[in-house]
Formats: C-alpha cells, sequence, structure tokens
C-alpha cells in the first residue's frame, strides 16, 4: 500500500498563550498567591508564588537601576539555586535577555560566550565545586580588583559593566545579589517597560555545545519558551497540586522550559534537590517532599535505579516526569514505571534552537510506544523528514526531520552565516537529526547524521545496537559509534559500562551480538569503561570516545 507522506502537524483545539512571560507570571501568582512556587533544598527556600513573584519584581526592578536598557544581555554563570530561576523571569520582566552559560565553562568559553553576545553584565557565585568562577573572571579582568561596582572597564571583557555575586561575603569591583534595590523609581520604570514589551522580544540566549566549532547563541523569544513550557506541563497533566523534582541544570532548555516554565505556566511547585545532580540527594528530595513528577536524562535515572540506598525511600507520590536529553534505553524505561511508579512518565524530543521540544509522549499511549518513540508532534508545530534532496520521504522511511513553528528561534545570535545554514527560507529548522514517522504519526528518532555509521556501504544506527546491548544482563550503560576503516570505511565500535560485579570478555559480547544482529551491525571494538565523557546536560561526547579511539589504535599499530 502506499504510505502517507512523513510531515505532520500538532492541530490543537488549545490555543497559544499570546503574552510575555512577565505577563503569565502576574496571571499565575495573582490565581494561587499561597501555593508553593519554589523550594531549594540546599538552601532553606520554601516561597509561596506571592512570595515568589514579590522576589522576581525586586530584581527586574533592581536590574534597571543599574543602569540596565531592554535589550541588554545579562549572563548568569552558576548551579542550580533559588537566585538561578528569579533571574529566569526577573530579566524577561524588565526586556532584558538572559544568557545561560554552562557552567562547566572555563576562562576561554566564558570571554567567548561574554564576547559574543556583549554582555552588560554577569551574575555568578564565588565558586562551585571544582570551579572557582570569581578566580576565572578576575583572570580575564584584573581591573575588577580595582573597578567600583557598576563601573568595570575590563580590556577583555569590553562590554562587560556589572558583576553580581551570589555570595554574602562581597568582593572587589562587585555588588552582591542581596543588595539590588528597587526603588520608588526603578518600580515605576519596570511598570512602564512592561506595557512596551512584545512576546516576540527576544528574551533567552543559549549556546549550543560546540562540539562541532564555535559555541553558537540560540536566542528565543517569550513565545519561544513560555508556550513550549505550557505544552510540555499539558502532556504531564501537571496542576497547581503538583511537586516537580528538578535535578537538571537550569541552564539547559530542560530545567528552565520543560522544568520550571512547564510548572509556573501550571501554578506547580518547582522543587530543587541540589545545585548539581546527586541520585541521593534526588531520591531523599522526592520522597522527602512528596514529588509528584521527576525529570531527568537516561543517566541520572540509571544513577538513582542503581544507588545502593534506592529501595529505602518511598516514591510512591510519583506518577510523571520527563526522560529526555539523549536516548532513552527501553529497558531504564520499565524500571523507571515499574520501581519509581512514574505510569505516566514521557519521552520528550527536541533541541535548543526549538524551544526545546517537538516531540512527546502522553499518558495515553501505550507503554511499548513510550518507549520506543518520542511520541508524536507537539501542539501548533509542523514536522517532514526529509532525503539528501530535500524531498519529503514516505511514512516509515529515514531522513532528516525538519521541524517549523512557533517554537524555532529567532536565530543565532550576531552569526548570519550559520542562521542561515540551520534555517532554510521556508523557515525549516534543520536539526541534523536522522527519524522515521509511522503511519499513526509516532516518531522514532534514529541517529544524527553524523552519528550514521557506513560500513562497506551498509548504513548502521547506532541507537538500534544500543537498544539491544541494553538487554544484555551484564550491561549497565553502553554507548555505540563508529571509527575509520581503511578496507571497509568505518567499523563499529562500542564502550560498555558494566554492573557491579559482572565480568564478560569482549569476545562474548560480540558473540551475543552475532547471534541476534547482522553480521555487519556486531562490534569490531568493545571497550569496557567505568565512565563517558559527558556534557554537564548528560549528553554523551561521541566525538571524545571517536578521538579516544583513534588514538588508542594508532598507538597499538605503532607499537
Amino acid at each position: 500500500m502506499d504510505h502517507a507522506a512523513s510531515y505532520v502537524h500538532g492541530a490543537s483545539a488549545t490555543p497559544l498563550l499570546g503574552e510575555t512571560v512577565g505577563a503569565m507570571l502576574d496571571r499565575i501568582a495573582a490565581r494561587w498567591p499561597d501555593r508553593p512556587a519554589l523550594v531549594v533544598r540546599q538552601q532553606g527556600i520554601r516561597w509561596t508564588y506571592a512570595a515568589f513573584h514579590a522576589e522576581v519584581e525586586r530584581v527586574a526592578a533592581g536590574l534597571l537601576a543599574l543602569g540596565l536598557e531592554p535589550g541588554d544581555r545579562v549572563g548568569i554563570w552558576a548551579p542550580n539555586r533559588a537566585e538561578w530561576v528569579v533571574a529566569q523571569f526577573a530579566a524577561p520582566k524588565a526586556g532584558l535577555i538572559l544568557v545561560n552559560i554552562n557552567p562547566a565553562y572555563r576562562s576561554h568559553e566564558l570571554a567567548y560566550s561574554l564576547n559574543k553576545v556583549a554582555c552588560r553584565a554577569l551574575i555568578l557565585p564565588r565558586a562551585f565545586k571544582s570551579s572557582r568562577y570569581l578566580e576565572i573572571l578576575s583572570g580575564l579582568a584584573p581591573e575588577l580588583a580595582t573597578s567600583v561596582p557598576g563601573g568595570l572597564r575590563a580590556a577583555a571583557l569590553p562590554d562587560l559593566r556589572h558583576v553580581i555575586l551570589l555570595d554574602d561575603e562581597p568582593a572587589a569591583g562587585t555588588r552582591r545579589w542581596a543588595d539590588i534595590v528597587a526603588d520608588t523609581e526603578a518600580r515605576a520604570r519596570l511598570a512602564a517597560i512592561e506595557t512596551e514589551l512584545s512576546f516576540d522580544d527576544p528574551v533567552n540566549i543559549q549556546f549550543t555545545s560546540g562540539t562541532t566549532g564555535a559555541p553558537k547563541g540560540a536566542t528565543l523569544t517569550h513565545h519561544n519558551i513560555l508556550n513550549n513550557g505550557f505544552f510540555i506541563g499539558e502532556a504531564m497533566r501537571l496542576t497547581e497540586e503538583d511537586r516537580l523534582c528538578i535535578p537538571v541544570p537550569f541552564y539547559h532548555c530542560f530545567g528552565m522550559v520543560l522544568g520550571n516554565l512547564a510548572c509556573v505556566t501550571h501554578g506547580a511547585c518547582m522543587v530543587i534537590p541540589g545545585e548539581g545532580f546527586d541520585a541521593l540527594a534526588t531520591l531523599e528530595a522526592v520522597a522527602e517532599e512528596r514529588c509528584t513528577g521527576l525529570h531527568g536524562v537516561p543517566t541520572m535515572f540509571i544513577a538513582e535505579l542503581e544507588h545502593p540506598r534506592f529501595h529505602e525511600f518511598d516514591l510512591t507520590s510519583l506518577r510523571t516526569g520527563i526522560m529526555a536529553g539523549s536516548p532513552c534505553p527501553i529497558e531504564i524505561m520499565r524500571r523507571v514505571v515499574r520501581d519509581m511508579h512514574m505510569a505516566e512518565v514521557t519521552i520528550a524530543y527536541g533541541m535548543t534552537e526549538t524551544s526545546p521540544v517537538s516531540f512527546q509522549t502522553v499518558a495515553e499511549d501505550p507503554l511499548e510506544l513510550r518507549v520506543s518513540t518520542v511520541g508524536r508532534v507537539h501542539p501548533h508545530v509542523e514536522v517532514k523528514v526529509v532525503d539528501e534532496a530535500g524531498r519529503v520521504v514516505p511514512r516509515g522511511q529515514t531522513g532528516e526531520l525538519l521541524t517549523r513553528g512557533y517554537s524555532v528561534m529567532r536565530g543565532y545570535w550576531g552569526d548570519d552565516a550559520n542562521t542561515r545554514a540551520a534555517l532554510d527560507e521556508a523557515r525549516w529548522m534543520h536539526t541534523g537529526d536522522l527519524a522515521t514517522i509511522d503511519d499513526a504519526g509516532y516518531c522514532t528518532i534514529v541517529g544524527r547524521l553524523k552519528d550514521m555509521i557506513i560500513r562497506g556501504g551498509e548504513n548502521i544506527y547506532p541507537r538500534e545496537i544500543e537498544e539491544f546491548l541494553y538487554g544484555h544482563p551484564d550491561i549497565q550503560d553502553v554507548q555505540v559509534f563508529g571509527v575509520p576503516d581503511e578496507r571497509l570505511g568505518e567499523q563499529v565500535c562500542a564502550w560498555i559500562r558494566l554492573r557491579d560485579g559482572s565480568s564478560v570478555s569482549a569476545a562474548a559480547i560480540q558473540d551475543y551480538c552475532r547471534r541476534h544482529l547482522a553480521y555487519f551491525k556486531v562490534p569490531h571494538y568493545v571497550r569496557f569503561v567505568d565512565a563517558f565523557p559527558m556534557t554537564v546536560t548528560g549528553k554523551v561526547q561521541k566525538y571524545l570516545m571517536r578521538e579516544a579511539m583513534l588514538a588508542a589504535l594508532a598507538e597499538k599499530a605503532g607499537a
């Protein structure tokens, strides 16, 4: 039979929200002033929506009182804490653009990011774990030691004027967060500015990972992130009764959109278990705060399920949450539903440039589809799957996924060439992901265009081999990628993390694969490792694994 074209659009009776982030917060805080809004366990903070709204208003007006103007960029370089959430809502309220800076960045990446978007202010803590943020900044801007707060003029950071410190102890050239003052004049100015804002104004710049070059600043609007957060919450069936545990980083869309904005658009409570991910702290937060939802990337859920104290915690309050950020192993999904009581857990797929979610499963989807696909297209979003020539392929065929609609970014900040490469003339965002869409509209992500392995003319999708190997009783985690081969073009390589106490040989893994997979999919190289190179958001960096394997093979060849 002839298959329909791989084109879907999210027709919906629920309209898009035509308001700014600030107007939405005003509306929600007025409706549920006494409901819990934010719990930050490490800081001892428990704010109602009325208290959270008041703090957002104070900081929004206070930033304007510093001399910042609508459209100015404000960077935040910090782990998960209350001030991050406040800044996320205060900046757009004042017409400012919040710039998310990866907490793992060091001096080179920091300078690049701040200068690329001409940041006027930077919010940061003195330190977090091994990152001494203030020292790194002072190394870039030694003028900080002799400047007065708000008067910074640093040669290496020519646009930066204000450094706001998330610390009780003052430091030269900085202003403490607690000292941001919202006087009567600034509050009046804030009110006036809010009447002039458009929901199409940019409010957020997020840097893509930069694994293939310098990071690019995806520029997102009120309309982009507010609506995506709202419809994510709709898919999760969030209400003002829900309490969502958010251990994923705020600087990434997963934390600030799928987490914070999904909650606030529904009057739900944001529960922050710690500054960075810790499996034990997350389990404690869920149990003690009676969370109804939990977010995470697959590696986080694996760490929670494998924690030696996992069975001590009462997780029966859980019902929903999102697993996303990288392909979700089927077996892990089953355990999350069974052992963590997350019967309504959803899978979401997207990318920073699309605010981010384009596909999501819903509670009504059968478990088989929730563990094998990324669901159906999000409301008000269009998607098509195309071949190399840009033609839409029939349902069930593999091609590149393209997305269009309210969620697509304005572009990359100050980077017309990369914007044109990603966004075509018809405003389709080229994701670089390989996908199929079935006759019922369910999407399966097959892999990255760049991750696809071509071995002797055979197209191999690493995801398929990874899913198969997750079913091996000794394997806890696995990543599959291609390495160059003179004869076949590429060979399949598998990096494997074994379960504690397990012992199995590479030859045994290969024999296991030969019994069940086509010969060309059997990993030629198998390496057992303790960990994978990761980004802060839990995305595995396969290019670093490929480089390590190439170095090891070259060393072996030269021995």
